[in-house]
């Protein structure tokens, strides 16, 4: 190794034990505020500003299929059980449709798991039609806009494309049904046929009580350089090497498993959330989608995300400041990833560090329980007060039609 990086791997690790530990929301540690209209739009207060209709669906499109596999509570695609719950006692929902300025399904589409606790989104595209079609046969709300003023939460790997790998959702793209409505979702790639025009990106669920019962004291030294834990090769779901990850992942193994600068193994520890906060920098590679939990995890425990995913579209991006936070390495140059990272100036690492260690930073990326203010539900509620008021043009003439109920695969148009 050169000693150039050595000198600087050491004074790097002095900064940071002087700098930012451990995280903890609300303690006193060095900080930063987002400047500008940024940090002001993190802090909206979104009651007041927009009015939601929840409707009331049977059990069977949300509830029963909860009370079937509460893994679903956990998982990285919780946020649609989350923000139903929530919206219920929200203060702003309204009991009265003709007032609202949203109208919100709760459809539980990613709540189909495996044994191994994957979601299996293949029902999902009969479930979400079956919903729609009870949504505009019992209310009126529906055929007034053909959903332009309806939000749907979809949390599924490639959203309502609904499917898992990124060749078969490009080739299903979006439901038919909902390409008029606002899709709040996870997956965020910018020219991407799954990611329509003002969607709200949403960060996937973690559990916030799990990581805050993993803190570790503030003063701890960051000691490691680079983590990750994690595939590098999906061999049951990409035999021949080089699909999955778009093979950035085999890249930073190949290219750095030896390398003493990088802490990165498939092994997932007990102590893998206190690890991360002994960590400098935290690798967030893109999987089959572009996002994944170790973004928030980054966030939540200070260690600055190292972002490789090209063309990403990342949560809450009009209130979050990812250029000030983070480090965008294109996935071309994942070979050059030490070099990169041990180039970044320790001043520059320490005010990244100051901004991560901002309250508001990390409670917009939380769904926690009971709800706070600033946090992710709060962040969505802002980017739909942002849309409003609706332009006039999306309300059709009576009797107009412009979505295809037939359109789509066949067997999306089974009953469901």
């Amino acid at each position: 190794m050169d000693f150039w990086k050595v000198g600087f791997l050491c004074l790097l690790w002095a900064a940071s034990v002087l700098a930012i530990g451990a995280v903890e929301l609300g303690r006193h540690r060095p900080t930063e505020r987002i400047s500008g209209s940024a940090g002001d739009v993190l802090e909206d207060d979104p009651v007041g500003r927009l009015k939601v209709f929840v409707y009331e669906l049977p059990s069977k499109y949300n509830k029963k299929i909860l009370q079937k596999d509460p893994r679903c509570l956990t998982h990285m695609f919780a946020a649609e059980i989350f923000m139903h719950r929530f919206l219920l006692s929200s203060p702003v929902r309204t009991l009265n449709p003709e007032e609202a300025d949203w109208f919100y399904t709760p459809v539980y589409t990613t709540c189909d798991l495996t044994p191994n606790g994957l979601p299996l989104p293949f029902k999902s595209p009969r479930m979400m039609r079956s919903a729609i079609q009870l949504i505009s046969s019992n209310w009126p709300y529906w055929n007034r806009t053909e959903g332009a003023d309806h939000f749907f939460v979809t949390p599924h790997d490639f959203g309502a494309c609904f499917h898992y790998q990124e060749e078969k959702a490009i080739e299903r793209g979006i439901l038919p049904l909902l390409q008029r409505a606002t899709l709040v979702q996870t997956f965020g790639q910018r020219n991407h046929v799954c990611l329509k025009e003002g969607s709200i990106t949403i960060p996937p669920y973690a559990p916030p009580q799990k990581m805050h019962a993993h803190l570790i004291p503030e003063k701890t030294p960051r000691s490691v350089f680079v983590y990750f834990r994690g595939l590098f090769y999906d061999v049951g779901n990409d035999p021949e090497g080089g699909y999955y990850a778009r093979g950035a992942r085999a890249a930073v193994w190949e290219n750095f498993k030896d390398n003493p600068l990088f802490d990165i193994s498939t092994e997932h520890p007990t102590t893998y959330y206190e690890d991360m906060q002994r960590a400098v920098f935290c690798l967030c590679p893109l999987g089959w989608a572009p996002w994944s939990p170790r973004l928030v995890e980054a966030v939540i425990f200070g260690c600055i995300p190292v972002i490789i995913a090209d063309d990403i579209v990342l949560p809450f991006a009009d209130a979050i400041p990812w250029e000030e936070i983070g480090v965008f390495v294109d996935e071309k140059d994942v070979p050059q990833l030490d070099s990169i990272l041990t180039s970044i100036p320790p001043e520059v690492i320490l005010r990244k560090q100051r901004l991560l260690a901002n309250p508001s930073m990390k409670q917009a990326m939380l769904f926690p329980q009971p709800v706070q203010p600033g946090d992710a539900f709060h962040q969505v509620l802002n980017g739909l007060a942002r849309k409003l008021p609706h332009d006039r043009s999306v309300f059709l003439k009576p009797r107009e039609k412009v979505l295809n109920w037939t359109a789509g695969p066949v067997g999306d148009l089974k009953p469901w």
